[in-house]
């Protein structure tokens, strides 16, 4: 093979060397661009993945605060319902007591009706007609009619006494049985309470357990779902370092290749200097034996051209944030209220929602209201004393604290009442669209729907318009 065409076979071969060189890493950096998208993509749902997460434990740390405040209100219920059973017990006594000194007193009036009917019973065998003064007046000496008067007088007092004891007696027992009735009444509606309360109780815990759930499978969820995140983008991570390494392995292998190359090439040219000399001085020879021959010395000029070299740029890019999306904001659409002064009690109340417990008999000290502790009839009393207006702090009394007006009249403000555990057993505040205010044993203070659902079930039809 002639020297020339040694020449080309060996700048092809180094060409396709070096293009082969190139062409792999370029291939294998266009993956990794693919990946690394990919990988961005990930990145950016890893990012509101957390947003989500962080969203989550703050709910959480709000449900947390809700549920330390429902656990306080149940165990201050638990402590009314103690006070209330031991009230019933002590109640029950004092009525076996009352019953007691019922009997005795039965007894006595008794024995003095006996003695009066005796009485009677000899005034009738005595003919009916005997005057006191008769009797006097038949004494036969001055001593008898002294013990005639004395006797006279012994027995009208005696009578008299044992009838004004009659009297007080009776007196006495109809006070005593009243007090008994009244007693029993009492008692009566302390059981009704104790039934509500521990309905109140119940719905309580189970709105506790609710939320606990529901936080425990919200805060499973989302770290599951920035784990599974967090795994695939480790498993781009990795084919990205995978494919850099064979790039690096590649790149060594075509430099280790290049260089032998440009060895070859570099004997290739020496071989080359060696034949050009060669072939000049056997120019010379035959010129000068020749005499007059005018020899055209045809140089021929390789130019070799030296391969470039040039590193992949690596680019990367940066991992864009997810913009984080505010919350909207929840309003209850509510119809404008009848006056200014129901429009502030309205929306006094919306502070505490979310941040409240029920408490039975709660919102009447200034520790229950600054920790949002209210019952029903509390709450209502409250938020009008926010807006100037003063109303009592009992469902009962409230019924009578404006004038009714029908349910298909009412407007913010208006007092709404529901039969519960009893007859108007609970009350809120009307805001429009179908929904109320109010502290509910459940939620604590929240707007709820008395258009469907529970409390539609509820509402007796009683409207107050507060005056």
């Amino acid at each position: 093979m002639s020297l020339k065409k040694k020449l080309i076979v060996l700048n092809t071969t180094i060409m396709l060397g070096l293009g082969s060189a190139f062409a792999i890493p370029s291939v294998k950096a266009e993956s990794i661009s693919d990946i690394q998208t990919q990988r961005t993509g990930i990145q950016s749902d890893i990012s509101e993945a957390e947003q989500v997460i962080n969203e989550l434990k703050k709910e959480q740390s709000k449900m947390k605060s809700q549920i330390a405040q429902v656990e306080t209100a149940m165990k201050e219920n638990d402590e009314k319902i103690n006070e209330t059973k031991q009230d019933i017990k002590d109640t029950e006594k004092a009525i076996d007591s009352l019953k007691k000194e019922i009997k005795a007193l039965e007894d006595r009036i008794a024995k003095r009706e006996e003695v009066l009917k005796e009485r009677a019973v000899s005034f009738q065998e005595s003919g009916g007609d005997v005057d006191y003064l008769e009797v006097v007046l038949g004494s036969k000496s001055f001593g008898e009619f002294v013990n005639r008067v004395g006797a006279v007088a012994t027995i009208v007092e005696a009578d008299q006494q044992i009838l004004s004891e009659q009297e007080a007696d009776k007196a006495d027992l109809e006070k005593k049985q009243d007090s008994v009735e009244k007693k029993l009444q009492n008692l009566k509606d302390m059981e009704v309470e104790l039934k509500g309360m521990q309905a109140q109780i119940e719905d309580q815990k189970a709105e506790m357990v609710e939320m606990k759930e529901k936080s425990e499978k919200k805060e499973s969820e989302a770290e599951a779902l920035k784990q599974s995140l967090e795994n695939k983008d480790a498993g781009l991570e990795a084919q990205i370092a995978s494919i850099r390494e064979n790039i690096k392995k590649e790149e060594e292998r075509k430099a280790a290749q290049k260089a032998e190359l440009d060895r070859a090439a570099q004997e290739v040219n020496t071989s080359k200097s060696s034949s050009d000399e060669s072939s000049k001085g056997e120019a010379s020879s035959s010129s000068s034996n020749a005499g007059s021959s005018n020899s055209s010395n045809a140089g021929s000029s390789n130019s070799s051209k030296e391969p470039a070299s040039s590193n992949s740029s690596k680019s990367s890019s940066a991992d864009k944030p997810a913009a984080s999306k505010p919350a909207a904001n929840k309003t209850e659409n509510v119809s404008k209220p009848s006056s200014a002064n129901t429009g502030s009690a309205i929306t006094a109340g919306y502070k505490y929602i979310g941040n409240s417990s029920y408490k039975f008999g709660g919102g009447r000290t200034a520790s229950d209201i600054a920790n949002g502790r209210f019952d029903c009839s509390a709450f209502v009393a409250w938020a009008y004393k926010q807006a100037g207006v003063n109303l009592p702090a009992s469902t009962g009394a409230l019924t009578g604290a404006g004038s009714q007006v029908s349910k298909s009249q009412m407007q913010p403000g208006d007092l709404v009442f529901f039969n519960t555990y009893k007859t108007d057993g609970h009350v809120g505040i009307y805001v429009g669209g179908g929904k109320f205010i109010g502290s509910q044993s459940s939620t604590g203070v929240a707007v709820a729907n008395m258009s469907s659902g529970y409390w539609a079930g509820k509402f007796n039809g009683r409207v107050v318009r507060v005056n």
